[in-house]
């Protein structure tokens, strides 16, 4: 996503309280800025200065007849320094070695009326083929597992989605995290 693309952005995270005060800086910064940026609009300040200069992009969006209708931010491991950080658990056991070269996708957004019509598919696929043309070696996510749908954090994906794109499961953080990894070398 490039600048010229942030008014899309703005209308399709308008759709829904949960983006209007996240603009997926949950895992770029502390709890306590990041709470902060809720209310005082400084996680979409945020996004939109690392927008301005972000290579590779901060995230991919997705169009239906003309209308943005779904998000999912991405980037290199060190964009996400909350996620990488001492007190995360979901990528503790990670080779931190790779930070800077293993891409991660935190989340994903479909706007309410667009939802299962395979979009959360074909960003995955857009974000595996924009991190390999980026020279990544591999990219990961680290989706709710299992099948339960009611979760609040399908923001996350769901493991099925990584499994059918490819991924396979390196970690299980949790009984209800995956972190699940598609080597990009090897295809």
């Amino acid at each position: 996503m490039t600048t010229d693309r942030l008014a899309d952005l703005a209308a399709l995270f308008e759709t829904h309280p949960s983006t209007r005060g996240c603009w997926c800086q949950a895992f770029s910064v502390t709890r306590k800025v990041y709470h902060a940026g809720w209310s005082d609009g400084g996680n979409r300040a945020r996004l939109e200065k690392l927008a301005e200069t972000a290579d590779p992009p901060v995230g991919l969006l997705a169009y239906r007849e003309g209308e943005p209708v779904a998000w999912c931010s991405l980037g290199p491991r060190s964009r996400y320094p909350a996620a990488i950080g001492p007190r995360s658990r979901i990528l503790k056991n990670r080779d931190a070695s790779e930070d800077a070269e293993v891409w991660l996708l935190p989340c994903f957004f479909v706007r309410v009326g667009c939802r299962r019509a395979g979009i959360t598919y074909d960003l995955l696929r857009a974000a595996v083929e924009l991190a390999r043309g980026y020279g990544a070696p591999a990219i990961e996510g680290w989706p709710r597992a299992g099948d339960d749908r009611r979760q609040s954090d399908l923001y996350l994906g769901r493991e099925k989605l990584f499994a059918e794109c490819g991924f396979r499961c390196v970690d299980r953080p949790s009984p209800h995290r995956a972190v699940m990894r598609l080597d990009l070398t090897r295809s």
